[in-house]
């Protein structure tokens, strides 16, 4: 740590997206964590109040650590407050968090480098309901939440609409994608490296909510049993993203990899994670773990490259 003072860290946590409940998990660990590296560490519950927030943080920390997930903590919002304020704050700045956090427009950015990518359809609400919008079996998706929120498999033979109109409360629009048979893989990256490749084999259909969150739910195999060449196209599909979306400090990047084809032929990139889990169980902190960054070490890491992007 630069200097003779302990810099002053304020941890975002809570919000007010699906995805408060894993915030406030990710928020209390890593405000352990740096506590655990000397940072003078405070905790902030985010609410939807403008003036509040303001108020948490006057004085204005050395740092902020967005530990937010989801919407208004991943999508440009919070990184629009504090670009306004001028405090130096953690993960990626209000472009690539908005561009990552549209499925749509992180499909568009990247198929222009050849990111490999699902054949997919932005739907209207009413399409869906309506009846299929292509031959099964594919995914049903929000654009714009994180987590497997919302994510439907459509399998073939399935009659009657893919969703049940009280059941769609994610907005008019949805994205419907060709389901990729095959394992599901991640990749973290911090900085300009990409970490190594976890295969996720989940006990439920897909890796859902549940599986994300619950003990047990879903085994992360780490490093990922897989050919090499495939660990290291998705590696570099990865770094990829993360590069040309803008993305600062960490992400994640998840993919569907077809393993009857040959070779790396069989990924296909699903998207990318600007603020990816930082429970225990999450994946991102257990690949730095195997490449030798403790937990604590990879959040302060993560501090000491806060940025202002504007």
């Amino acid at each position: 740590m630069s200097g003779h003072q302990p810099k002053h860290v304020t941890v975002l946590m809570g919000g007010w997206s699906a995805e408060r409940e894993v915030s406030l998990v990710s928020g209390a660990s890593i405000v352990t964590a740096l506590e655990s590296k000397g940072y003078v560490v405070r905790a902030v519950d985010v609410q939807r109040d403008l003036a509040g927030l303001l108020a948490a943080l006057t004085p204005k920390p050395d740092v902020i650590f967005n530990a937010l997930h989801g919407r208004g903590g991943e999508d440009g919002l919070i990184q629009g407050v504090l670009e306004y304020l001028g405090v130096p704050y953690t993960h990626s700045g209000v472009m690539a968090s908005a561009v990552a956090m549209d499925k749509a427009m992180t499909k568009r950015v990247l198929s222009t480098v050849g990111m490999p990518i699902a054949d997919g359809v932005i739907a209207t609400r009413e399409q869906v309901l309506a009846g299929h919008v292509m031959e099964p079996p594919y995914v049903i998706k929000p654009v714009d939440e994180g987590s497997s929120v919302g994510v439907r498999i459509v399998r073939p033979g399935a009659n009657g609409p893919a969703i049940a109109a009280e059941h769609w409360v994610y907005g008019d629009t949805v994205m419907v994608e060709k389901f990729i048979p095959g394992r599901e893989l991640t990749v973290g990256v911090v900085g300009d490296r990409a970490l190594t490749v976890t295969e996720i084999v989940a006990s439920t259909e897909f890796f859902d909510y549940t599986a994300k969150y619950t003990e047990g739910h879903a085994v992360h195999v780490c490093p990922a049993r897989i050919p090499a060449e495939v660990a290291e196209e998705a590696k570099r599909l990865a770094l990829l993203a993360h590069q040309t979306l803008g993305c600062s400090g960490v992400s994640r990047s998840d993919f569907r990899w077809d393993d009857s084809k040959h070779g790396s032929a069989g990924l296909c990139f699903l998207e990318t994670n600007t603020q990816p889990g930082f429970t225990p169980l999450s994946l991102l902190p257990e690949q730095a773990a195997h490449v030798g960054l403790s937990y604590a070490d990879l959040c302060g890491w993560i501090v000491e490259h806060a940025a202002c992007h504007g």
